[in-house]
């Protein structure tokens, strides 16, 4: 064997799964916390599921909307998990930094933020040289410069206790270039390369940022439903159904977990096989 090489065989490894040595944290630490998520959006739509499904999961939640966001907490607290609401405008620099004070002063930590808040129901279908500046600047405020500042509040937190979770919530019309919605299609392109930019910064820190990318979601109650273009949509799909809520669960909450510790700056697109990365 050559000098300076370590020869290693299955024989000599350790195949044992040990959470102890990943660091993994536990439910019920001895002050009594949870691990902390915050999700913006969290409302309602894709966002109160998000909220549920954590605390479901055992984290403590803060509901981050500039919406009403009582109906989200009560129904996490009905069911035996802790949440609070928090009003926040994400393009606000302030509004951003009393949501990660607030998270820290009710909960202890952050662990996990969800960019999930989206300017989006807002946006009427138009050619791109007819898109209003006033559109098209709501379209970053929000869905960029929201993201950002965000990141922005919750990374001194995160950054204290070695170790934290962004995941951005992009969308698959950067892969279609969705015809009607530039500001929307790429505002949220540029979502992805935050996330790259950020996993390559604050990794020496322990933290993980990554991007999920949903595909159509049907939600009546931010866009009407159009059947015609939804089953367009699932006939072009490997699994020939529609896209729930619940089906973005399960990438969500593996992300937000510790068996993700070593899984940052990716794209994870959820679905059904539209098409394939």
């Amino acid at each position: 064997m050559a000098t300076g090489v370590v020869e290693v065989s299955e024989t000599s490894m350790d195949w044992t799964f040990n959470p102890a040595a990943l660091g993994f944290r536990p439910r019920d630490t001895k002050n009594g916390s949870m691990p902390t998520a915050i999700v913006t959006g969290g409302a309602r739509g894709l966002g109160r599921v998000y909220c549920v499904a954590l605390a479901g999961d055992g984290f403590d939640v803060v509901v981050a909307d500039v919406l009403d966001t009582t109906g989200a907490v009560d129904e996490i607290t009905a069911g035996g998990g802790r949440a609070v609401g928090c009003r926040t405008d994400i393009s606000s620099r302030a509004d951003t930094e009393a949501m990660a004070a607030a998270a820290a002063e009710a909960f202890g930590t952050i662990d996990v933020l969800i960019n999930n808040a989206a300017y989006y129901s807002q946006i009427t279908r138009s050619p791109f040289n007819e898109v209003s500046l006033q559109d098209w600047d709501r379209a970053f405020e929000v869905n960029v410069r929201g993201a950002w500042l965000t990141c922005c509040a919750v990374y001194p937190y995160m950054k204290k206790q070695g170790s934290g979770k962004i995941i951005n919530i992009s969308s698959t019309t950067c892969f279609k270039g969705t015809v009607g919605f530039p500001h929307y299609v790429v505002s949220k392109t540029a979502l992805i390369g935050l996330t790259r930019c950020l996993a390559e910064e604050l990794g020496p820190d322990g933290i993980t940022v990554n991007t999920v990318t949903p595909d159509l979601i049907p939600n009546p109650m931010l866009r009407p439903s159009d059947a015609a273009s939804d089953q367009f949509v699932v006939t072009g799909r490997s699994i020939k159904r529609t896209q729930v809520p619940e089906d973005m669960v399960g990438t969500i909450l593996y992300l937000a977990g510790r068996g993700s510790d070593f899984v940052t700056g990716q794209n994870i697109v959820v679905n059904g096989g539209a098409f394939y990365q």
